[in-house]
């Protein structure tokens, strides 16, 4: 089961982050820009072949800085996800998507969670966080109340 795609009839942006198993860094991504960006900004998430669950460290790492990804699933991205994105971005694992014209596409190389503890995601938290930052200030996104 997909995320509805909003029509991209207005001046919001809409980002979509790209991950193999969609269980870690871009459910981190999406969280961060959720919560930075509210109702700025419109957040997809997806992978190439999703996990079973979200990373619980991952879960546990955003939940000390007050963001529950713990209700998130993986879930596939799909071409529509794509087309409606106006920036696409992988977290450096290697997935590819198909390329539009007129995308903008970034790839964050970003350690991948998988496996570690939550002191080890903790880094990849905050990293996460400032590039999410950037990209809000790069969309001319104002930060939430």
């Amino acid at each position: 089961m997909s995320e509805p795609i909003a029509e991209a009839t207005s001046d919001i942006p809409t980002v979509l982050f790209v991950c193999v198993h969609n269980a870690g860094r871009s459910q981190m991504a999406a969280g961060w820009l959720r919560r930075l960006g509210g109702e700025g900004v419109d957040v997809y998430s997806g992978g190439s072949e999703p996990a079973n669950e979200i990373n619980t460290a991952a879960i546990e790492a955003m939940a000390e800085v007050g963001i529950d990804i713990g209700t998130e699933y993986p879930k596939p991205w799909t071409d529509e996800m794509v087309e409606a994105a106006d920036v696409v971005i992988t977290m450096g694992c290697g997935d590819a998507c198909p390329l539009y014209p007129g995308k903008r596409y970034e790839d964050w190389g970003l350690d991948d969670p998988a496996g570690l503890d939550v002191g080890a995601v903790r880094p990849i938290r905050d990293e996460i966080r400032h590039r999410v930052e950037a990209l809000m200030a790069s969309l001319n996104v104002a930060a939430a109340p």
